[in-house]
C-alpha cells in the first residue's frame, strides 16, 4: 500500500511578495521625502532671493540697486556716507481682504505723513503696486503689519544715508537717478567723482577716507552761519587747507542744504561756491603782488618806499586809499598792513605785465582749481593786460577767482614756496606730493613776517587768536555788475595762516554781500566781519589740529616792527 506524505508549502512565494511591497513603500517614502525636500529648498531660496534683493513682489518695474556703495569717511573714521538697509512699505490692492476705507483710516493714524485719502487713493489702484512708505522705521514695519492686511507687504531695500545731515553736503554730494535711465549714481561732490570706485562690486563697499576733519568742518559751519546770519549775507564760505600736503581739512559753502532730502532744495543751495564761484577778492592779492616782487628782485629792501600821499592817475583811471589811510610816502610793511591800493598798484607797475601774469599762473589762477569735484569753474583771467590791469590785479581787481585758488596761494606763501595741487583724500605720512617751487625760502620768509605784521598792527587784528600766532591779509572787493562797480554790496574775505613761526593750516573766510550791523558801526568791511570768523575757527580747531596754543613764542618782526609809521595818534585801518 502506498503511502503519501504531505509536504508544507514553499515560503518563497510569499517572501517576494513581502519584499516587493517593502521596495515599493520605500520608493514612495523617498519620492516623498524628495518632494518636501524639494519644496522645503524653494521656499528657502525664494526667502533667500527676496532677502537679498529686497524688493516686494509685484515692484519688478521699480529701479533698484542691490549692490553694496562703499562708505566715505572723515579722516578720523567717521562715517559721512554710508548704505544701510532701509524698510519700505506697499501695497497690492489687489490682494487685499479688509475695508479700504477703514485700513485707508488706520493708516494715515499711524502715519500721519498724509491724510486717510491719500491712502485711499492708493489702495483703490487697480493691479498697480505702489509703495506707501519708502523709509519705515523697523517700529512703523511692525504698526502696520499688525493690522493683518496681506495685501500690504514690507520689504528692505539699499538706502544712502547722510549721518551728519548737512555737515560737508557740498562735499559729499549725493546719488539718483541718471538723466538717461533709472540707475543711481553720484550726481555730485565725492559721490560723482568717484562714483565708479564706490559702486565697484570687485572692492566689496571698501570706504573711502576723505581729508576733511568732521570737528574742523562743524566749526567753521557753525561760525560762518553765525556771521552769514548775523551780517545778513547772501553766501558764505570757508576753507581750511594743510599747508604742507594741500589736504582740504574743512571745505564749507552757505547756504547748505541736506543731501538726505533733496526735494525743495534751490540750485543757490546745491552750488558749492569754494570751487563753482569765482570773485574779485580784493585786497588779500596784495601780499600776492608783494611776494612776487621780492622773488623777481624787484623789492630788494623793506625800507623802499612808494607815493601814497595822493591818489594814482592811470590815464583816464584813478587809483584810491581808503579816506582813512595814511597819506604818505610808505615802505613795504606799510604797504601790507595800511593796505594801500596806490603803492601796491605802483610795485605791479615796477613788475609788468609778464611777471605779474607768471606769478598768478604759477599759483594755479589761470586754470580750474586744483581737486578732484567735478564742480569746478576757471577763472575769469584778464582779456588784455594793460598798464591798469596790471596795476588793479595786484589789489584783487580785474581778475576772479575761487576760494580755493586763494587758500592754496596763500599755503604756497607761508610754506616756504612750494606749490602743491589740492585734494579732498587722505595722504598717508610721508606721501605728500613733492610740488614745485614758486618762491624761495627767503621770501616765504618774509612773506610769513608781514603777514604776522597784518594781523598784530593792521586790518587783520580782529582775526587774531591768543597763543596761536595768527598771520593774514584782509580784502574787501566791490562786486562788478552790469553798470560797473556796486559801492553798497561787496565780498568780504579774511585770509589767514597760522602759527606764523612754523606754519600749519591756512584758513580762509568769505561773506557775500554783507550787511554793516551796529556793532559794525554799519561797516562792511573783512576787518569788521571776516576777520573774526577766522580767529573763532583758529581758537576752537587749532588744539584738534595738534598745534598747541603758546603766547611765549611768536615769530620774531622785531626788525620790521620800527618800520611802521603809528604818528603821534595810530590811524585805525578800517577799509578791509
Amino acid at each position: 500500500m502506498t503511502t503519501f506524505v504531505a509536504r508544507p508549502v514553499p515560503a518563497r512565494r510569499g517572501n517576494e511578495q513581502r519584499h516587493a511591497l517593502v521596495a515599493v513603500a520605500h520608493v514612495r517614502l523617498m519620492m516623498l521625502m524628495l518632494l518636501i525636500m524639494a519644496g522645503f529648498l524653494l521656499v528657502i531660496g525664494r526667502i533667500a532671493i527676496l532677502g537679498i534683493l529686497g524688493t516686494p513682489a509685484g515692484a519688478a518695474n521699480l529701479a533698484v540697486n542691490p549692490q553694496v556703495r562703499g562708505d566715505i569717511l572723515d579722516r578720523n573714521g567717521q562715517p559721512l556716507a554710508r548704505t544701510i538697509d532701509a524698510w519700505t512699505i506697499g501695497v497690492r490692492p489687489a490682494q487685499l481682504l479688509g475695508d479700504r476705507q477703514g485700513l485707508a483710516d488706520s493708516l494715515a493714524r499711524i502715519m500721519p505723513g498724509h491724510d486717510s485719502s491719500w491712502y485711499l487713493q492708493r489702495l483703490t489702484m487697480r493691479g498697480k503696486f505702489t509703495y506707501l512708505d519708502k523709509h519705515a522705521s523697523p517700529d512703523l514695519v511692525n504698526q502696520i503689519h499688525a493690522l493683518g492686511e496681506p495685501g500690504i507687504v514690507f520689504a528692505r531695500e539699499p538706502e544712502r544715508l547722510y549721518p551728519q545731515s548737512t555737515m560737508a553736503a557740498h562735499v559729499l554730494g549725493y546719488i539718483g537717478p541718471t538723466a538717461t535711465d533709472a540707475h543711481i549714481a553720484g550726481r555730485a561732490g565725492i559721490e560723482r567723482a568717484f562714483d565708479e570706485r564706490l559702486s565697484d562690486p570687485r572692492r566689496r563697499g571698501e570706504p573711502i577716507s576723505l581729508s576733511i576733519d568732521a570737528r574742523v568742518q562743524a566749526a567753521m559751519e557753525s561760525e560762518l552761519g553765525r556771521a552769514m546770519t548775523n551780517f545778513r549775507a547772501k553766501a558764505a564760505t570757508g576753507v581750511v587747507l594743510d599747508v604742507h600736503t594741500g589736504e582740504i581739512i574743512s571745505m564749507v559753502s552757505l547756504p547748505v542744504y541736506n543731501p538726505n532730502k533733496l526735494t525743495g532744495t534751490s540750485s543757490d543751495a546745491l552750488r558749492n561756491n569754494v570751487t563753482q564761484s569765482v570773485y574779485e577778492l580784493g585786497s588779500t592779492f596784495k601780499p600776492i603782488a608783494v611776494a612776487a616782487a621780492i622773488n623777481d628782485g624787484v623789492i630788494t629792501d623793506m625800507t623802499r618806499r612808494f607815493d601814497a600821499t595822493k591818489p594814482l592817475k592811470v590815464g583816464r583811471f584813478t587809483i584810491h586809499d581808503d579816506r582813512g589811510d595814511p597819506k604818505r610816502w610808505l615802505n613795504i610793511p606799510e604797504t601790507l598792513v595800511y593796505s594801500s591800493n596806490v603803492a601796491t598798484a605802483q610795485i605791479a607797475d615796477k613788475m609788468g605785465k609778464d611777471r605779474m601774469a607768471a606769478m598768478f599762473t604759477a599759483l594755479g589762477f589761470g586754470e580750474r582749481p586744483a581737486t578732484e569735484l567735478r564742480e569746478r569753474a576757471g577763472p575769469i583771467w584778464p582779456r588784455f593786460w594793460g598798464r591798469t590791469t596790471v596795476m588793479t590785479t595786484a589789489y584783487g581787481h580785474g581778475i576772479a577767482v575761487t576760494p580755493l585758488h586763494l587758500a592754496n596761494a596763500y599755503a604756497t606763501l607761508v610754506n616756504g614756496g612750494i606749490y602743491r595741487p589740492t585734494t579732498l583724500l587722505k595722504i598717508a605720512p610721508g606721501a605728500a606730493p613733492k610740488g614745485r617751487r614758486v618762491l624761495t625760502e627767503a621770501t616765504s620768509a618774509r612773506m610769513r613776517q608781514l603777514l604776522r605784521l597784518v594781523v598784530l598792527l593792521g586790518t587783520g587784528r580782529k582775526g587774531d587768536a591768543v597763543g596761536y600766532r595768527v598771520g593774514g591779509k584782509t580784502g574787501t572787493g566791490e562786486i562788478a555788475g552790469a553798470g560797473g562797480y556796486s559801492r553798497s554790496k561787496n565780498v568780504s574775505t579774511f585770509a589767514a595762516a597760522f602759527p606764523m613761526d612754523a606754519p600749519r593750516y591756512v584758513v580762509v573766510a568769505m561773506l557775500d554781500s554783507p550787511n554793516g550791523t551796529k556793532e559794525t558801526y554799519g561797516l562792511t568791511t573783512a576787518a569788521w566781519n571776516a576777520a573774526p570768523v577766522v580767529g573763532r575757527v583758529i581758537s576752537r580747531t587749532g588744539a584738534l589740529l595738534g598745534v598747541t596754543p603758546d603766547t611765549s613764542r611768536d615769530i620774531d618782526v622785531s626788525q620790521l616792527l620800527p618800520l611802521v609809521w603809528t604818528g603821534e595818534k595810530k590811524p585805525v585801518p578800517t577799509a578791509e
